[in-house]
């Protein structure tokens, strides 16, 4: 275990945590807020690749939900043969049922370093994480632009990041009641729960979290909606 953690901190933990301080010093000048959007739009950019491709699945994955509805219907008594023909339209759309979830599981250890580094990363002790090239006395100022206070939690921050994350969910939803009741069951209890308890558990989770947090998901919502939109109008165009 103590192999993990000290690969965790090695290879995602100390490097975000010396881009933070970098930005913070020499890029925001010292606004904690900026450097936290900053830093999460870096990151965004290098799993671009990623999640285009998740992105891309989930839009496939959504007009095969006739398809997929209607051969759960056919073959509701024999759950053997459902699934051989569900793994048959999958292979013939070229997608794979998990990549969303391989994509998540991916990404994973780079969320758990962010969250860690916005919940810990104030706190002086961690400094010890400075390579010996990057140099920073003193202590971070949690301030965004001289109104929020970074380190506590914010209700106003919380809230926004929660209703961004329901429209990011929504705009990768059915846009009609006929592509909505052509999903399976399984679709619609999916998008329900990612498209109101998510967003709702998440703003419950953030209100007992420092704001930077809140803000990290805000940013990272906006960037998600923003690149969907491009991914999606170039498919249609293409």
């Amino acid at each position: 275990m103590s192999f993990l953690i000290e690969f965790f901190n090695v290879f995602f933990y100390q490097p975000l945590f010396n881009f933070l301080i970098v930005i913070y010093k020499y890029i925001s000048f010292g606004d904690f807020g900026i450097a936290v959007i900053i830093l999460t739009i870096l990151v965004k950019f290098i799993l671009y690749p990623l999640n285009v491709k998740a992105i891309k699945s989930q839009k496939v994955f959504s007009e095969l939900q006739p398809k997929i509805k209607e051969i759960q219907n056919k073959y509701k008594d024999d759950k053997e043969k459902q699934a051989k023909e569900l793994m048959e339209v999958y292979k013939g759309a070229k997608v794979s049922p998990f990549a969303g979830f391989s994509s998540m599981l991916i990404q994973l250890p780079v969320l758990i370093a962010l969250y860690q580094l916005f919940w810990q990363g104030l706190n002086p002790e961690q400094m010890r994480f400075l390579y010996s090239f990057v140099s920073f006395e003193g202590a971070i100022n949690p301030d965004f632009l001289s109104i929020l206070n970074l380190s506590k939690s914010n209700i106003y921050l919380a809230a926004s990041a929660g209703i961004l994350q329901y429209l990011e969910v929504k705009t990768m939803g059915p846009k009609s009641k006929s592509s909505l009741k052509s999903q399976s069951d399984f679709a619609k209890i999916l998008q329900t729960q990612m498209q109101y308890f998510f967003p709702f558990f998440t703003v419950i989770i953030l209100l007992n979290m420092p704001s930077a947090i809140a803000l990290y998901f805000l940013t990272s919502s906006v960037f998600s909606i923003i690149q969907q939109y491009f991914v999606l109008k170039k498919e249609k165009t293409a």
